[in-house]
């Protein structure tokens, strides 16, 4: 009839209003960051007001755990310093008062990132007094221990990529393997490994487009970032006594902070996500995750 027509046609009319509700649920409280601000530092107490300004870790926990207001300055290891997930972890550190110590082979590739630093930055060498560039290789053990060598190192973020055909094919097992040895001759616990959408279990929530890929160019490399998992992942793995957390990301875009990182559930496709908030999310893991000892999907 009619009558039952137009109700059809209103419940369709509907559909965009309810999929935007939809979305704003998925994107509630317990799934979301903070807003990042690189203009803070770390200086002491601040008030719930200007909570919301500051870099992730600029507090002790964040919406996952409630807001806290001393402000934590620490010394953060990176591996991976001048990839794009390495230079937001490296940018966002230091904006949040923290010291770095980053291994890279190339130090000239040590720039600001385009996302958190902004365009006008972007490209610009990073420089701080806070940051301590170790130039090396993370397949080489004496590389490695030399960045960890600091007793002031609260956590270690490791975002090792990079073409197979120029890194090779173990370069991330390898490397990975060295930095859990280094680490454990430290006694330091907490670490953050990127890895990708599509590694381990998680192979389902990867895009079709994205597992041609996998099937192809960037076979040997998921062979790899599979092996580096299981470094943790596998019983009786070296790594699976640290107090750690793998985040496979979605695609990777080049964008501002959104200051939101949404953990997928296992049945849920991955979307993109900008580096900066992969950078955020790693740093926040290092003060203590509920996804402790888990590998995470994040869009």
């Amino acid at each position: 009839s009619v009558m039952q027509r137009n109700r059809i046609l209103f419940a369709f009319a509907l559909l965009p209003a309810a999929s935007c509700f939809v979305g704003s649920a998925m994107m509630s409280p317990s799934f979301q960051t903070v807003r990042f601000n690189p203009t803070q530092a770390c200086q002491g107490l601040i008030s719930s007001e200007e909570q919301n300004k500051l870099p992730l870790m600029a507090r002790r926990r964040h919406t996952h755990f409630g807001l806290h207001e001393r402000l934590a300055c620490k010394t953060i290891a990176v591996v991976g310093a001048t990839g794009g997930v390495g230079l937001e972890t490296v940018y966002q550190a230091l904006a949040s008062g923290n010291k770095v110590r980053a291994l890279c082979r190339n130090p000239e590739k040590l720039v600001v990132p385009a996302g958190s630093g902004g365009e006008t930055k972007a490209g610009t060498s990073l420089l701080s007094p806070d940051l301590e560039i170790i130039q090396g290789d993370v397949t080489k053990k004496e590389d490695v221990a030399k960045l960890l060598d600091d007793s002031d190192i609260s956590g270690v973020v490791v975002a090792l990529g990079g073409r197979t055909k120029e890194v090779g094919k173990t370069m991330l097992t390898d490397g990975t393997k060295n930095v859990i040895e280094s680490m454990k001759s430290k006694d330091l616990t907490n670490i953050a490994v990127v890895t990708s959408i599509g590694a381990g279990d998680s192979y389902e929530q990867a895009p079709l487009a994205f597992k041609l890929f996998m099937w192809t160019i960037l076979k040997d490399a998921f062979v790899d970032k599979n092996a580096q998992e299981s470094l943790f992942l596998d019983p009786a793995a070296p790594g699976g006594d640290l107090d750690f957390v793998i985040v496979r990301p979605g695609g990777l875009t080049l964008g501002q902070p959104t200051g939101q990182a949404r953990v997928l559930a296992a049945s849920e496709m991955a979307g993109s996500i900008a580096r900066a908030d992969v950078a955020s999310f790693c740093l926040e893991a290092l003060e203590g995750s509920p996804y402790a000892n888990k590998a995470v999907c994040i869009s």
